[in-house]
């Protein structure tokens, strides 16, 4: 068969109906996947003229919606072959064997959980729960999950065939101290935990070393190193930073 390029004709204007309000500001540890981190909340804020209360009516009847978006942040470029962080960075597969931020038209699949619906000040808004997008993502288009028609049991699911194992979290005093005095400290300690024990780190980075990370979760920069542990990594948190620069760390 012979291969046809893409013309100007074949080329889709796609216009975004909502944005994301999100607890991942950064890129860098946010869930590879949906629903490994189910303390995520977010905000899916529809645009006009998509805000209109009648476009969601009867959406509440659903706990899961898939969400289609855009990885705004993700460069245009793209390669024929990527490396899977769950293939240690190293091995290469096909883009369309992969679930890559780095893909042609930069188009990303969410199935998230609806948690609420908010009609109740002017506009419409989504109240979504274990998510995995960053904040102020574009997103195209929202579709309820049907389970009956989109779960199977018997699915092969090559070289990811089960969910990522988890590191140990845990907390200095400091840190803890500084979660105490939160509102949203039960929280945030849940959302913490959720995304260290995923190991953000690169793929290439495995086991203790004693360099600092740090990630932002909502207005916090959380600081935290891997320290050895007998089944692996265990991440530990050493501070928090918060967006006017008070660092809480204090030695244990």
């Amino acid at each position: 068969m012979n291969a046809h390029p893409a013309s100007p004709a074949d080329a889709f204007a796609l216009t975004p109906i909502g944005r994301i309000e999100s607890d991942y500001p950064d890129k860098f540890g946010i869930p590879r996947q949906p629903g490994l981190a189910p303390a995520a909340r977010a905000r899916l804020v529809l645009l006009p003229p998509y805000d209109d209360p009648l476009t969601v009516r009867g959406l509440e009847a659903f706990s899961h919606l898939w969400l289609t978006f855009v990885f705004h942040q993700s460069p245009e470029r793209w390669t024929p072959l990527v490396r899977p962080p769950r293939l240690g960075g190293n091995a290469r597969v096909g883009v369309f064997a992969s679930r890559s931020t780095h893909r042609p038209n930069r188009l990303g699949l969410s199935l998230v959980e609806l948690t609420g619906i908010d009609t109740a000040h002017g506009g419409v808004a989504l109240e979504l729960a274990g998510h995995d997008l960053l904040d102020g993502t574009p997103v195209l288009d929202i579709k309820p999950y049907l389970p009956w028609a989109e779960a199977r049991a018997a699915a092969r699911a090559g070289f990811a065939p089960a969910a990522p194992p988890q590191c140990p979290v845990a907390f200095s005093a400091g840190a803890e101290a500084a979660l105490e005095q939160r509102d949203d400290a039960d929280s945030l300690r849940a959302l913490i935990r959720q995304v260290l024990a995923q190991d953000p780190r690169p793929a290439y980075r495995r086991g203790a070393e004693a360099r600092l990370y740090g990630v932002r979760l909502r207005d916090v920069d959380v600081r935290f190193r891997a320290e050895a542990h007998e089944d692996g990594p265990a991440m530990r948190v050493v501070a928090l930073v918060d967006e006017a620069g008070f660092d809480d760390q204090t030695p244990d």
